[in-house]
């Protein structure tokens, strides 16, 4: 049954709208460090503006030197905590249809950096903090928000946070998607070098990739010493599935080839189409001069196009709870005779980093090449059984009418690295261009959101 206060989220539809696009105002991207401002002035300035808004709504809060605030709702310890992040990704390269930084409502949506990531959520959560405190009834546990800066590049805030005061024993953030997440696979940057001799028939570059979270979905390499003709005869024999091949001639008697794939995010690889390791099973198949045909041969063996799984380098994994290991060569930068890769792998709770980098760098040392740690977490794992996360699923289900049921996904949330911590949404569907040109969040979507975040707060603090 709906908590009368619950059904009233309709009322603070537009007020909590008016709050997103005063927070999407700020370029809270992550800068140089200032006196004072460990992420830059705008991050330090959309913690502040946040601050003042809850201070003026009467909560007690905290700032922790520009790393994080907080704002608690009633007296004595916290119980329960939400967290959110008010720092966002940047919008460089992108092609938004209006400023990222100002917020536009349009077809019943809101427009903006952050809009579903993360400061949606954050203000619908605050929303709901002001429906609780408007009815006038008294909780019997204290909640605490806590809002941070540094989510979208590595969670120091959280760290620092952390030194200074504990998390709440119950713990979610709306930085997923619903119904709740209990399980995130851990997670592996393995960075390959190597070294090769160039001779007459060269690799004079490969390159790929732009990220190392994603699927690459364009590769190029220059190499010398071959015909066009062969080469493209070559490319016709080896298109790959979904990968476009082009080959062109330079001036400078050298020809560059270039493969066109489809990209994904690492945690979905097989959404995707890796252009790099499509473009290395060709490479592999051409007669270079030197070791270099050696070493790109491992590497087609190692990541050969098609196997998200990591079934060629010795890793392939699976549990009943988490699902299967993934697998991605997510770049390439490789010239004047040194290989550079990376990899990015999510890994099931049934293993360890530790496991699956021992198996890594002995397979990539058979073929001559190096592999070093660039980032290494392990799978977090919350008892889908404790008191929160049945609470939680329970106020899913009866706000929305559906099955309430845990999930595990590939990718992380801000609440990674702690103990107990689920995520309770705030993403529906992923059509939301989180991350991309045009970022948005419905309104409907912001609605239904204060609705499900005053309910749990209800029924976790009452």
């Amino acid at each position: 049954m709906i908590n009368d206060i619950s059904k009233k989220a309709h009322e603070y539809t537009d007020s909590a709208v008016k709050l997103l696009s005063e927070l999407i105002s700020f370029k809270s991207v992550m800068g140089a460090p200032e006196a004072g401002m460990p992420y830059g002035k705008d991050c330090a300035d959309c913690l502040k503006y946040a601050a003042e808004v809850l201070a003026a709504d009467g909560f007690k809060v905290r700032n922790f030197d520009n790393h994080a605030i907080t704002a608690d709702f009633g007296e004595g310890e916290a119980e329960l905590g939400i967290l959110c992040h008010l720092d966002v990704v940047p919008t460089e390269g992108q092609e938004w249809t209006g400023d990222p930084f100002r917020a536009e409502v349009r077809d019943d949506r809101v427009y903006g950096r952050g809009a579903i990531d993360d400061k949606g959520p954050a203000a619908a959560v605050i929303t709901a903090m002001r429906m609780i405190r408007d009815s006038g009834i008294k909780l019997s546990r204290n909640f605490r928000l806590i809002l941070g800066s540094n989510e979208e590049n590595g969670s120091e805030d959280m760290v620092y946070y952390t030194l200074k005061e504990s998390f709440p024993p119950m713990l979610f953030t709306p930085d997923g998607s619903f119904p709740v997440i209990n399980i995130e696979k851990g997670m592996i940057r393995l960075g390959i070098t190597g070294e090769y001799t160039m001779g007459g028939k060269a690799l004079v570059s490969l390159v790929g990739g732009s990220v190392a979270n994603a699927v690459p979905e364009r590769a190029m390499a220059v190499v010398m010493g071959f015909e066009k003709d062969n080469i493209e005869k070559l490319c016709s024999e080896f298109q790959s599935d979904g990968v476009i091949f082009i080959v062109e001639k330079s001036d400078n008697n050298t020809i560059c080839i270039k493969s066109k794939g489809r990209g994904a995010h690492a945690s979905t690889p097989e959404q995707g189409k890796n252009a790099l390791t499509a473009l290395i099973k060709l490479l592999s198949e051409m007669d270079f001069d030197g070791d270099i045909s050696h070493k790109l041969k491992a590497m087609a063996r190692l990541y050969p196009y098609g196997d998200s799984e990591g079934k060629g380098i010795g890793v392939s994994c699976r549990d009943d709870i988490s699902g299967g290991l993934t697998l991605v060569l997510s770049l390439a930068d490789c010239k004047d005779g040194h290989l550079d890769f990376m990899t990015d792998c999510r890994f099931p709770v049934c293993r360890t980093s530790g496991d699956i980098i021992s198996v890594m760098t002995e397979k990539l040392s058979e073929a001559g090449l190096s592999g070093s740690t660039a980032l290494s977490s392990e799978p977090h794992h919350a008892d889908e059984n404790s008191d929160m996360i049945k609470t939680l699923l329970s106020v899913y289900t009866d706000c929305t009418g559906k099955e309430g049921k845990c999930i595990a996904i590939g990718g992380g949330t801000y609440v990674h690295d702690t103990e107990n911590g689920v995520a309770f949404g705030a993403e529906w569907s992923d059509e939301n261009n989180m991350h991309g040109a045009d970022e948005f969040i419905g309104i409907d979507e912001l609605t239904r959101d204060i609705e499900i975040y005053c309910e749990a707060i209800l029924r976790l603090c009452l």
